[in-house]
């Protein structure tokens, strides 16, 4: 049983959510469009270009039938939205992102590649794109991650009938540069030299592993950690949501582990902005076994609860080391998905049981929300409900000077 969900899971490109599921490439989703049409997360580094087909769903949402009625009633796009937020200064950070419009490429005095200041130490990741690479800043002495691209390469690639990559990639950026949790990557500096074909996203580096790193196929990661893992988890997506910015594809390869046991949201390449609480979504980028059943059944589903039901998967594997929903095929898992039952141990802690079955309702409209689970009993444990982050942008709504109180509301 657990070989055929290894290699299924290979097939659906469930990247390394338990340690003994590994990284794999996606030339298989290459050619099955239908499973998962989201850009790579991992990006171009140096000149690691893989020049490949790139094909997109033709039934994809974002296609306009061309009628002048519709454009003019059509809600606004992420970037729009995105946009028209920098214009009105509403940014939720005390430092804006830096950007440099500059690259100078060389080589130290050791002979190691450089990108401005930052020194090349080694690559730390890898995807059908390319690259992703540690690199050392001889200003400051810190390690970042830094991923790259060559934009005349994403242009050129389809990721739906009116869109390239360049335009996830650019969604991508306007989204990281608005944002600043402690339970999200942060976004240093953005180089985009318009004299280069090179672009580059410099990254805080997450010093630690996979959220799921370390668990193995007959057993999760325990309780406690599975509750601390939660807790970050849900104080990150809270403060997206409340920001209303959808991620779309929360799973255990996107939750990085700093070497404090601190949660870290990354991958934003799919995400989505919304002027307000219409959260509506037509597409469901994200990874077929974290789909909620109301992206596979509807032409429409509300982002913010899908994202939630991915929160019940995590919490799933994470706990029992294996997918609650998980099919032979990408239809076998869909149709599980949709009309099988959850099933649970008998023995499993009640107070959990209860917390994991209301994340995975079918009918998003009985769901447990974030604020539910915030305030859940299992989730509560000895650490009390999961506080509220007092953000920046809600700091100076409410005129609170830096050293005024802390950074969490109870």
């Amino acid at each position: 049983m657990f070989n055929k969900a290894l290699s299924f899971a290979k097939a659906m490109e469930c990247c390394n959510c338990f340690g003994f599921i590994r990284r794999l490439s996606r030339q298989s989703q290459r050619s099955k469009p239908a499973i998962n049409n989201n850009l790579s997360q991992e990006l171009l580094l140096d000149d690691d270009i893989e020049d490949e087909e790139h094909l997109y769903n033709n039934d994809d949402a974002n296609t306009t039938s061309g009628d002048d009625s519709e454009e003019k009633t059509r809600p606004k796009k992420s970037e729009e939205i995105l946009n028209m937020r920098v214009e009105n200064g509403m940014i939720c950070r005390q430092f804006p992102v830096k950007e440099t419009h500059k690259v100078v490429r060389r080589e130290d005095e050791n002979g190691n590649k450089m990108i401005n200041e930052y020194i090349r130490e080694y690559k730390i990741g890898s995807g059908s794109y390319g690259k992703v690479a540690l690199y050392r800043s001889s200003v400051d002495g810190k390690h970042y991650a830094i991923k790259a691209f060559h934009k005349s390469h994403l242009l050129k690639l389809r990721v739906a009938p009116s869109e390239t990559a360049m335009t996830d990639v650019l969604r991508e950026v306007l989204i990281m540069k608005m944002l600043e949790h402690p339970n999200i990557v942060n976004l240093i500096e953005v180089i985009d030299d318009p004299e280069s074909d090179r672009f580059y996203m410099v990254l805080e580096y997450v010093e630690g592993k996979w959220v799921c790193e370390g668990s193995g196929p007959t057993c999760g990661l325990g309780e406690e950690t599975a509750r601390r893992y939660l807790r970050d988890i849900v104080s990150g997506l809270r403060y997206l949501h409340a920001h209303n910015i959808v991620h779309g594809d929360i799973k255990p390869d996107n939750l990085l582990i700093t070497r404090h046991g601190t949660v870290k949201i990354g991958d934003f390449s799919v995400s989505q902005a919304f002027e307000d609480d219409n959260d509506e979504l037509r597409r469901s980028p994200g990874t077929p076994v974290f789909t909620a059943p109301e992206c596979i059944l509807g032409l429409t589903y509300h982002g913010k609860a899908a994202d939630t039901w991915a929160v019940g998967v995590t919490l799933y594997c994470m706990i029992l080391g294996e997918y609650p929903f998980l099919g032979d095929t990408l239809q076998d898992t869909y149709d599980k998905i949709v009309n099988n039952p959850l099933v649970l141990p008998n023995d499993m802690n009640p107070r959990l049981k209860n917390l994991i079955e209301g994340l995975l309702f079918k009918d998003p409209r009985v769901r447990l929300t974030l604020g539910d689970v915030a305030e859940d009993s299992w989730v509560i444990g000895d650490d009390g409900p999961i506080p509220e982050y007092l953000c920046w942008c809600k700091r100076k709504s409410l005129g609170i000077e830096d050293n005024d109180e802390s950074n969490v509301l109870a």
